[in-house]
């Protein structure tokens, strides 16, 4: 096997950070907004040690030739199409997947819709689909997701975040983010171009497909959410077993925010790690 730095699907050109042992169990991590493949540069080397291969493809939107224009392009059909393709490509058999905010959000739908490709799934911060559009009428969860019509007009929403030290370093502040997480938004997100993709994620949830909330995960799955997280309650967490099909567990950091990989990187990888050891999960080679 030889390392991945990129790979093509679509047209678009993805950037990878491919780290770890090359014949370890391959780990696939996806990132979420407004952050890059280097959201996993704290937890990936912990993951090293214990022998693992992680792959981290700098997404749709992020990567800077894979920033195709309009939002239908970022419909949740293209976003999983980019993870097949990049795990058909490293041809490592199934893979561990690991997702947060709304890299979870792409894992929850290859998990229920490529399972035959999964070791695993994990979930970081982001409920089911299904779990989620329930917690927005049972719990506080509409008002905290204000920012979903937020991003939905074309250009004023990219002029009020791209300015530094204006409204989105303070609203990103207020989420738990420190000053260098900041300082690496600004560097890899806000200042490169990538912010108009990275919103178009949202700008494309009109066109989700209705079925994405009623499908099961039939892989081995574990949920990781913190309870100082701003954005995303507990009320989401609490309801996502019913659509797992699978072993499934359910993990509650506390005093950690949103960001958990950077806040809270030895927790999360003794959780993984716990997780894919499991004898449902491992492989014989790696019990």
């Amino acid at each position: 096997m030889t390392r991945l730095m990129s790979y093509s699907h679509d047209g678009l050109e993805f950037d990878v950070t491919d780290t770890g042992p090359i014949d370890g169990e391959a780990v696939v991590l996806l990132h979420g907004f407004p952050q890059t493949a280097a959201e996993w540069d704290q937890l990936s080397p912990l993951l090293h040690e214990a022998g693992y291969r992680t792959i981290a493809p700098t997404q749709r939107g992020y990567s800077p030739g894979a920033r195709p224009r309009g939002r239908t392009a970022y419909r949740s059909s293209k976003l999983v199409g980019d993870v097949d393709a990049l795990i058909r490509r490293l041809d490592a058999g199934p893979v561990h997947l690991v997702g947060h905010d709304w890299g979870a959000a792409v894992a929850w739908a290859y998990a229920a819709r490529h399972p035959e490709r999964l070791r695993s799934m994990a979930a970081l911060s982001v409920a089911h689909p299904g779990a989620f559009m329930r917690s927005m009428l049972s719990s506080d969860q509409a008002r905290r997701s204000w920012y979903f019509l937020a991003f939905q007009p074309p250009r004023l929403p990219e002029r009020l975040l791209r300015q530094r030290g204006g409204r989105s370093d303070r609203l990103l502040a207020k989420t738990g983010l420190d000053r260098a997480g900041l300082d690496r938004v600004h560097a890899e997100v806000l200042d490169t171009g990538a912010l108009t993709g990275a919103l178009n994620w949202y700008r494309a949830m009109p066109f989700a497909s209705p079925s994405d909330l009623r499908l099961k995960v039939t892989v081995p799955t574990t949920l990781i959410w913190s309870d100082a997280d701003a954005a995303l309650g507990r009320r989401g967490c609490e309801l996502t077993e019913r659509y797992v099909d699978a072993p499934y567990s359910f993990h509650e950091l506390p005093g950690v925010s949103h960001w958990i990989p950077e806040q809270a990187p030895e927790q999360t990888a003794e959780i993984l790690l716990r997780f894919w050891t499991d004898a449902e999960v491992s492989s014989p080679a790696a019990r």
